[in-house]
């Protein structure tokens, strides 16, 4: 392991692991290693806000200094809240999520984990019928505990999705050349089907989501008595 790979891995500890992009990378490891190698800044993580700057500014030795705005600005954190009653049931959205936050099926009433939703606003875009919005959970920027906190958490479901994707797609490739050289392909594939599949493809083979409700006390509850420890919204037919 190289001394930048070792520093890559310290600024990355000190990131709040949203995956939100926009310090321009696509992921806080690839933003700390751009760090690390001296090709990006340390004002550019909103999510991490002042205190943030100031953690990376101390590990490298140097003066902090204020975020950058042409990355956005330091806020409260917020959660997504799915409008049930526009909602298609698309799953755009549970596509685009780094943390798995978002359960539901096509046609189906898609969910918010609220307590896992890191605020990212990578579901935002791909919505075809704007459903989604951002509500606060808070008045004020979470203090540095818990910004870490809520990071050690985020990067344990975004490597978690990482590896199931991995797998699906070397299972996948397994199954596509088995075929292609006339094997017997039907386990394989049925088992690349399965590896391929997304929490919201689990939720509709092994349950009708319907029962999901019982779950949710307060489907599209109100900004202001939002959660985080349950879904913002309940799974139910389209």
């Amino acid at each position: 392991m190289t001394i930048q790979t070792m520093l890559a891995d310290s600024l990355d500890a000190l990131l709040p692991q949203t995956q939100c992009t926009r310090c321009g990378y696509p992921t806080c490891r690839a933003y700390a290693k751009a760090i690390a190698n001296d090709e990006a800044d340390i004002d550019r993580c909103p999510p991490g806000g002042e205190d943030g700057i100031v953690a990376l500014a101390r590990l490298l030795g140097r003066a902090p200094k204020p975020l950058d705005p042409d990355y956005g600005i330091e806020q409260a954190p917020r959660v997504a809240l799915i409008d049930e009653d526009v909602c298609i049931g698309c799953t755009k959205c549970i596509q685009a999520c780094p943390v798995d936050a978002i359960v539901g099926a096509a046609k189906r009433m898609h969910a918010i984990i609220a307590s896992e939703c890191t605020g990212c606003e990578l579901c935002l875009p791909p919505c075809p019928v704007d459903c989604i919005a951002l509500v606060p959970i808070a008045q004020q920027p979470l203090q540095r505990v818990h910004v870490l906190a809520r990071a050690s958490l985020a990067r344990e479901r975004f490597e978690s999705r990482n590896r199931r994707r991995a797998g699906a797609g070397r299972s996948t490739a397994a199954a596509a050349r088995a075929a292609s050289a006339g094997g017997k392909t039907t386990a394989a594939a049925s088992s690349a089907a399965m590896l391929a599949m997304t929490p919201a493809d689990v939720i509709a083979a092994e349950a009708p989501l319907t029962e999901i409700t019982s779950s949710v006390d307060a489907p599209n509850a109100a900004a202001g008595s939002l959660s985080p420890d349950a879904p913002t919204a309940a799974a139910r037919p389209i």
